[in-house]
């Protein structure tokens, strides 16, 4: 129901009770603690969400042998705080921790493992090494292919975290392919208004919105809205989520009114029903943010994007790849602004974080190489704008499908910025590439491809 307050009174009703009636390493109290934890994690407070499952896990370790199931979960959700406080290296020691213990304690196909190798998987996903992700969503998926009936909903979790990898890497036929098997399952499986289902349509919708085809996507969104407006209570924080995505379309459309009725819709339930310092709702200013930049109202996008990095500053720890993306979004307002020296500032901040925090052929680290590069462009310097266009483009180049959009878009600014450098010939084949990528991964309106086809046209006529 998304009441952690009521679930927090609650838990710790029960824990008083068995504090007093238990010895203190029975396994029982270890659950209390588990209990409590898993509320703070579903609040955003990771730092109580780590004391208290760190607390179980001393417990565990005490009163269980070393190979004990119950040992592995708690590894696993010390794991999973890890992985969302963006320490990807403590993530997967604690993940790697919980699947020893699986592999000695369980049969090689029981569905725990595959849990196991989902859980690694997402590590690698938020990494950014989409391969490595997916050669463990395959394993996982391969066990619980051999464990479950063909319509059990963990198969459609399954495809659902394949389909994920694939969208992240811009295969989106792959991608779609993927959200469909899932999406057959949970048809078959579930009654027609499970939340489950809602989660289905809402990854087609993503998938679609990635590909440009925002009417697509805005339908497969309100098919999820309608099923949660029907399972959920009305400040259930998923339901703020949904209303967070269709926003996200309008933006997408230049809809700017409609994704801000969305955006504002989403955070007033996220007022209600989490935390102030809660990571979404920074989530939803910047979502805010980033409508009035669209619609050019700096001031108004500087106000919620300061208010969006005063909550991750709160909520995460100094080097979480997250906080990077409000300094990213103040330096893109300053450019839009034309205070190159200030966007300058901003966009260096941000990489800052990145570079510590993210492996160094991260897709974010590709997007901080070309922001910065577009400062320099637009300063005339053609030489230092290449060097981090190249840079950002090398990065794409490996984590990236071929086709993927953002690859178009490196090879459409270095044709840009060799046309600035009056190198007319580069720029036309740079151009070229752009256009091949955006006609392949693109729906065949779409204005990007328009744009680079007038870019085309403009060398032609310089040449």
């Amino acid at each position: 129901m998304g009441d952690y307050s009521k679930a927090l009174e609650f838990y710790e009703k029960s824990f008083k009770i068995r504090e007093k009636a238990l010895s203190p390493n029975h396994p029982d109290l270890a659950q209390s603690y588990n209990n409590i934890g898993a509320v703070y994690e579903n609040m955003g407070d990771y730092s109580k969400v780590l004391e208290f499952y760190e607390k179980s896990l001393k417990i565990f370790e005490k009163a269980l042998p070393p190979n004990h199931p119950d040992l592995a979960t708690s590894y696993n959700n010390i794991g999973l705080v890890y992985n969302k406080l963006g320490d990807y290296s403590k993530a997967l020691e604690f993940y790697e921790k919980s699947h020893q213990i699986l592999e000695k304690a369980l049969p090689p196909n029981h569905p725990h493992l595959a849990t196991s190798y989902n859980g690694i998987g997402g590590v690698y996903d938020n990494m950014g090494n989409y391969s490595k992700a997916l050669e463990f969503y395959e394993k996982s998926h391969k066990i619980f292919e051999k464990a479950l009936p063909p319509n059990h909903p963990d198969l459609a979790t399954s495809y659902g975290n394949i389909s994920g990898a694939y969208n992240n890497m811009g295969d989106y036929s792959k991608a779609l392919e993927f959200c469909e098997k899932s999406h057959k399952i949970c048809q078959k499986a579930l009654p027609p208004n499970h939340p489950l289902l809602a989660t289905s349509y809402s990854s087609i919708g993503q998938v679609y919105n990635n590909m440009g085809n925002y009417s697509k996507a805005l339908e497969f969104y309100e098919k999820s809205l309608k099923i949660l407006e029907k399972a959920l209570p009305p400040n259930h924080p998923s339901l703020a989520t949904s209303y967070n995505n269709i926003g996200h379309v309008y933006d997408n459309m230049s809809d700017y009114l409609k994704a801000l009725e969305f955006y504002e819709k989403s955070h007033k339930i996220y007022e209600k029903a989490l935390p102030p310092n809660h990571p979404h709702l920074a989530t939803s200013y910047n979502g805010i943010g980033r409508v009035y930049q669209n619609m050019g109202d700096y001031s108004k996008a500087l106000e919620f994007y300061e208010k969006s990095h005063k909550i991750y500053e709160k909520a995460l720890p100094p080097n979480h790849p997250d906080l990077a993306t409000p300094y990213n979004n103040i330096g893109s307002v300053y450019y839009g602004m034309g205070d190159y020296s200030k966007a300058l500032e901003f966009y260096e901040k941000s990489f800052k974080i990145r570079e510590k925090a993210l492996p160094s052929n991260h897709p974010d680290l590709a997007t901080s190489y070309n922001n910065i590069a577009a400062v320099y462009n637009n300063m005339n310097d053609y030489s230092k704008a290449l060097e981090f266009y190249e840079k950002s483009f090398k990065i794409r180049e490996k984590a990236l499908s071929p086709n993927h959009p953002d690859l178009a878009q490196s090879y459409n600014n270095i044709g840009t910025t060799y046309f600035g450098m009056g190198d007319y010939s580069k720029a036309l084949s740079f151009l070229e590439k752009a256009l091949l990528i955006k006609q392949k991964s693109l729906p065949p309106g779409h204005p990007s491809i328009k744009a680079t086809k007038d870019n085309i046209d403009y060398v032609k006529k310089k040449m």
